[in-house]
Parts: C-alpha cells; structure tokens; sequence
C-alpha cells in the first residue's frame, strides 16, 4: 500500500509514521522547506492535565503511551516524563484544585494536590508564595522545534519513506476505477497512491476550501509565546498558573464557577484569554505562553502587555528574575468549531480524507489522532 500524505506539522508526520510502522510506502510533501506552523510555535507539552473526560482524555493518555515508545526510540525527539505543576493561592483556587483531585479520572490523569513543600521537592525553582500546587503525574514534553526533524530522519531509515519539500499541492484526485488517489503539486509532478491524507493545519482557504466546502466546523487561532535564555537552574516539571482552571474543560466544576465570580481574571490576561504555561527546552531556556485570539482578521504585529503579564506570572512563581526573552513569536493553529472534538476527519474525495483542527491538542494527540486514521482506513 502506497500512502501519500500533505503537510509535514506534526499530525502529517504522525500519519507517516503509522503508515510506515505498519509497512506501508508513503510519499510525503510539505509546501515549505519544512513545517513552519504551529507544530513549532508550541510548547511541546505532552498535556493530560486539562483535557475533558471521555474522548479527549482517553486521546490524550494513548499519545502519550504512544509518545513514550517513539521517543524511546527516536531519543532526538528528547521526550521527557516530566509532570506538570500548578500552583495554587487563595481558598477560590484552591478549591478548584481540590475538586480536580476529586474527579473519578484523577488517578488516570495522576493528581494530586501538594503542599508548598512538596511542589518544591518536585520542583526546587518554585521558590515563590503559594498555597498548594496541583500535580499531574502523566503530563510530558518533547522539543517542538526539532521533532519533526527527528521522526523525519527515523521515517527515512525505514526505506519506504520519500520527502518532498517545497511542493504545494494543487489538485486532488479521488480514487479511481482502481482505487488509486492522486494528488498533483506545483511543479507538475502527480504523486499517486491508495490513500491520500491532508493534514494541513491552519490552512484552510484554496485547495482545501474547494474539496471540504465553505462549512468546513474548523476555526483559526493565533496565540503568543516567548522564550528565554537558560535559567540556570533545572525546571524538573511544567508550570501552568491557575488561570489554566478557566482555560482547560477538565477544571470545570462549582469551584470554578465561584472562582469565576468571585475573583476577577487580571485585566491584561482576561482581554487576550491568557493561561501561563511553561516549559524548560534541553539548552535550559523556558518556553513560556499564552494568549489567544479568535476574531478575524488577526492582528500582524505581537502586543507586548502578554509579555509583560506573562513575566509578571512566572517571576512570582520562581521568586526570581526571568532570564532575558531571547525570542517572541506569534502563531496560527486550526481548531474545531466545536471545541468538545478532538479532531476534524472528513472525506472529502474517494480515498481521500482531511484531518485537522485539533486546536491546541495537535501536539499532545497527534499520535493517537494518526493511529485513529490509520485503524478507521484499515491501513
């Protein structure tokens, strides 16, 4: 079987790898040099913590099984099991925390509420006030960055993987009398196979437009991040702040509902529906986000009040400076219109299917979202 997949992010190259692993050929092509979208512009958190009960946890806790097992062997994809802090202050937060814990899925997920001490035993750059931190046990991180690099260059060492960059896909064929699919790029090469899968992240106009229509239930979202120089000092796990509770559907409860009226989100955070999510990269910079934007047309330039906010954040929390923001970047993601789904699937041509608006899942599910596609095409 012959697999031709569009767009090298992270959900394409994850739908390579399940071909491949399943002995499949795959022709894989990507309109840049290499992926230059959102499965860069992230965190690299392999995130369990928030995720909604049912489909997308159960989504979530199979990536990050599978993340685990490729990152045993790809080590370049530098997955580490590291966990996730968040601390808490206040009796509202607190709150929310504790009813986290009492989910009936907490043990699965691996909560755990913390005292101060604890949380700094886990984690000793938390040298900031707070009262109780919630711990996730399952959440993970890989080096965004790179890692499609890395699983590009295992996916090459099986011999039944072809790379073509700088090639945008022009026309798509849907199978014909013998089940072959053909796809048609912008240098007049026609790539043919048994099945073609388009996982082209943010890009949602021309081609794609024309073979999923005008109601495509997909949205863009563009988000700010930042980066630092290294701390210095090992960050042992991830950091969210509790604004993550009014972010991730996971923390929605009674608590949360008081939380919401009774302590009003800071103004700056609030008007970009901001969250602080850290991560320490190998070369011991963090990677610290995130704002969200969901009104077109998207602004061009980055706003720096985020920043400001963001810095604020993190500095409480590690009771210390942040090292100098060496990178600031803006970035584009597709998501569901129904934020309750994991991801979009469609037919959009006899064996031909379009797979996208994971939202901010796509680097934590894209695994588990490929290994779904590969067992629904019965690859």
């Amino acid at each position: 079987m012959k697999v031709i997949v569009v767009g090298a992010g992270v959900v394409g190259t994850m739908h390579a790898w399940q071909a491949v692993e399943r002995g499949h050929e795959v022709v894989h092509i990507e309109r840049e040099a290499e992926a230059r979208g959102a499965s860069l512009r992230n965190f690299g958190q392999i995130w369990v913590s928030g995720r909604a009960g049912g489909e997308e946890l159960d989504t979530a806790l199979r990536a990050r099984e599978l993340w685990e097992g490729i990152g045993a062997r790809v080590p370049k994809l530098g997955f580490r099991a590291i966990g996730s802090l968040t601390p808490v202050r206040g009796a509202l937060e607190l709150a929310v925390a504790e009813a986290a814990v009492a989910r009936a899925d907490a043990a699965a997920r691996g909560y755990k509420l913390l005292t101060p001490e604890e949380a700094r035993a886990v984690n000793p750059a938390l040298r900031g006030a707070f009262d109780a931190a919630l711990w996730c046990e399952r959440d993970a991180a890989v080096e965004p960055r790179t890692a499609q690099l890395a699983l590009r260059e295992a996916l090459l060492a099986s011999g039944r993987y072809t790379f073509l960059p700088n090639r945008e896909v022009r026309e798509v064929v849907g199978a014909d009398g013998n089940g072959r699919s053909s796809v048609r790029d912008d240098h007049g090469d026609t790539h043919t196979g048994d099945a073609v899968v388009l996982c082209t992240g943010a890009w949602l106009s021309g081609l794609v437009r024309e073979l999923a229509g005008d109601d495509l239930p997909v949205r863009r979202v563009r988000l700010q991040m930042m980066q630092t120089d290294p701390l210095g000092e090992a960050l042992t796990t991830s950091v969210a702040d509790a604004d993550s509770f009014r972010y991730y559907p996971a923390y929605a409860s009674p608590a949360l509902e008081e939380l919401n009226s009774r302590q009003a989100q800071d103004p700056t955070a609030a008007a970009h529906k901001m969250q602080l999510l850290m991560v320490q990269r190998l070369d011991g910079g963090l990677t610290i986000g995130d704002t969200h934007e969901y009104e077109h047309p998207f602004a061009f330039d980055t706003v720096e009040e985020p920043y400001e906010h963001l810095t604020r954040v993190v500095e409480s929390l590690l009771g210390r400076p942040l090292p100098r923001v060496r990178r600031r970047w803006a970035g584009v993601y597709a998501q569901c219109t129904d934020t309750t789904r994991v991801v979009h699937r469609q037919q959009v041509r006899d064996g031909v299917w379009l797979v996208t608006g994971p939202g901010g899942r796509g680097m934590t599910c894209s695994p588990a979202i490929a290994e779904t596609t590969a067992n629904e095409l019965g690859w």
